[in-house]
């Protein structure tokens, strides 16, 4: 075990879990187009996002040698395609209100497979890792304060804290390859999470864009829905904004993601999927937990 974890759980793969997205409106975060669209525009990305991950996983398999991290390699796979699936049926959501998702995804696919075809392993590895980097500090910080989602459609609130749960659990695998495997230097980490960091923000916005434009917004409107709604995100005291000090241990040099505590509400979230087999109540339980 290495030295420097202190919270890690082991991950849990949970299959066939139904969060009735049919029935979420268009605009599902308070009715709030840029918002909405925003994390619409995030969920864009996570099923191709997580299979490229579990390619860069699977480059490594065959020189792992320790059974524990066989084992959480294995489980983290399945998580990954668990997500994929959950994130194709709401971007399939989008497809049916006309949004231009086939050509999102196909130019995410591009850039994913250059970097498969092109990249040196270590550093498809360490994209991989500082993506769940990013992802963990986002799943604690949606649910860190109950008032970030509390104007978010429950069925979509309990799809992220699914994820976030997820998240949590497998927030070290990549990383532990990475390291132990891969045996990646630190200036490639460093170097993969500000690239992963400028590149997610700006395909995100891009993305936001394309949707709201789709949605029949002009140009003028939407740059005014984003001076509106982007300080709720990066502003000084923004949701993301929040996420800085954890975010900068990355770039500490004996840095593990488990160094980071487990989300409080974590076992919450756990026993009420056991006691009701459903993820919905099990997400309004996790969001209710929260300070």
């Amino acid at each position: 075990m290495n030295a420097h974890i202190q919270y890690q759980v082991d991950p849990v793969v949970r299959r066939h879990l139904d969060f009735k997205l049919k029935q979420v409106p268009r605009f599902w975060f308070a009715g709030d187009p840029f918002r909405t669209r925003v994390f619409d525009a995030l969920s864009l990305t996570f099923p191709d996002g997580e299979r490229y991950f579990i390619q860069c996983v699977r480059l490594f398999r065959d020189q792992i040698t320790d059974p524990e991290l066989q084992q959480r390699v294995t489980d983290f796979i399945q998580q990954e395609a668990q997500h994929g699936i959950a994130h194709d049926k709401m971007n399939q959501i989008l497809i049916d209100q006309g949004m231009p998702v086939k050509k999102f995804i196909s130019h995410v696919n591009q850039r994913f497979g250059h970097a498969l075809k092109h990249y040196p392993k270590q550093y498809n590895i360490a994209i991989t890792a500082a993506c769940e980097h990013l992802t963990a500090l986002m799943a604690e910080t949606f649910f860190s304060q109950k008032v970030t989602l509390a104007e978010a459609h429950p069925f979509i609130r309990a799809l992220f804290a699914w994820h976030s749960i997820e998240e949590m659990e497998h927030r070290d695998v990549a990383y532990d390859v990475m390291t132990q495997v891969g045996h990646t230097p630190n200036t490639v980490r460093y170097v993969a999470l500000v690239l992963v960091s400028l590149l997610m923000f700006y395909f995100t916005m891009q993305r936001t864009q394309g949707l709201l434009k789709q949605d029949g917004f002009s140009r003028i409107e939407r740059l005014q829905l984003m001076r509106k709604g982007l300080p709720w995100f990066i502003g000084r005291t923004g949701i993301l904004t929040r996420m800085k000090p954890k975010y900068l241990d990355w770039y500490k040099p004996e840095f593990h993601p488990s160094q980071h505590t487990i989300i409080h509400q974590y076992q919450t979230w756990v026993d009420t999927l056991a006691e009701t087999h459903d993820p919905i109540k099990a997400g309004d339980a996790f969001w209710n937990a929260t300070l």
